[in-house]
């Protein structure tokens, strides 16, 4: 089936109000690109047959936006989302421990960990600062029989990336069917244990590592949530939150963790923490 790809900007400030009115609205995914000064590039995904103009002018009104923003359309055929070509989907190395590329390449035979990932409609492919942030994080910290909770999954590259490295317990949460369906299906390519549910579904445990990459405010809002599931002196790392918006972030955070910001790529921060 055939999609509609919209590509738009808004105010940097108001980004991620307007990115969760668009999902809230009806748009099927929803990413943010490179930001541009005090701009912010947004891509949504919707339906072939979704009036553009009127989910975008709902998606302001509920953002608090005066008007719709300007936006460009295009068609977009199943083979060409699910499916981009090798230049456009080069090889991550992650540090010295893994490699993440298409099933087109070879990985190398060096002894890193593996994680095949072809591009699909569910977010995450390691090309996106803010994935590669996590990516990073997990490389450097896990030394093999952790529980990792991944919460906000996407296609479950951060999960499946933790089970390669050799996390114990690896569970994966969404509230996005299709990108739970992605995870599972993407867990079982790379033969990596993961589970993958909605956040209801999820049983009680404690985790040695918690990674979230989604947008600040649902993170914000997510604080108590993710601090409840981590364990005393267990790790933190959350994405998804440009450079001015993480004081806020980890501010939701310092009632239970030991937090800041750790590093930046491309205007994005990494937000880690440890539990007290």
């Amino acid at each position: 089936m055939p999609w509609l790809s919209l590509t738009l900007q808004v105010d940097a400030a108001a980004a991620e109000r307007f990115t969760q009115a668009l999902l809230d609205a009806g748009a099927q995914s929803v990413s943010l690109e490179n930001p541009q000064g005090t701009l912010q590039a947004v891509s949504a995904l919707v339906g072939i047959n979704v009036d553009a103009g009127a989910l975008l002018r709902d998606a302001a009104s509920a953002a608090g936006l005066e008007s719709a923003p300007a936006f460009r359309v295009a068609r977009v055929e199943d083979r060409d989302w699910v499916r981009c070509s090798q230049t456009q989907c080069a090889p991550l190395e992650i540090g010295t421990r893994l490699w993440i590329g298409p099933s087109w390449h070879e990985p190398p035979v060096d002894g890193r960990a593996v994680v095949r990932l072809d591009p699909g409609l569910a977010f995450g492919t390691g090309s996106h600062p803010t994935t590669r942030l996590v990516l990073r994080f997990l490389e450097r910290e896990l030394r093999g029989g952790e529980g990792v909770l991944d919460y906000g999954c996407g296609s479950g590259i951060l999960a499946i990336a933790a089970a390669k490295l050799g996390a114990a317990r690896v569970d994966a949460v969404d509230i996005d069917l299709q990108a739970l369906d992605a995870t599972a299906a993407n867990a079982r390519a790379n033969r990596a244990a993961v589970r993958a549910s909605l956040p209801e579904a999820l049983a009680p445990a404690l985790y040695d590592v918690v990674v979230s990459n989604i947008l600040a405010q649902p993170l914000i809002l997510l604080a108590p949530l993710l601090a409840a599931r981590t364990m005393p002196e267990g790790r933190i790392a959350l994405a998804g939150v440009l450079e001015p918006q993480a004081r806020e972030v980890a501010a939701s955070y310092v009632a239970w963790f030991e937090v800041g910001m750790s590093s930046i790529d491309e205007g994005w921060g990494l937000i880690e923490g440890i539990r007290k």
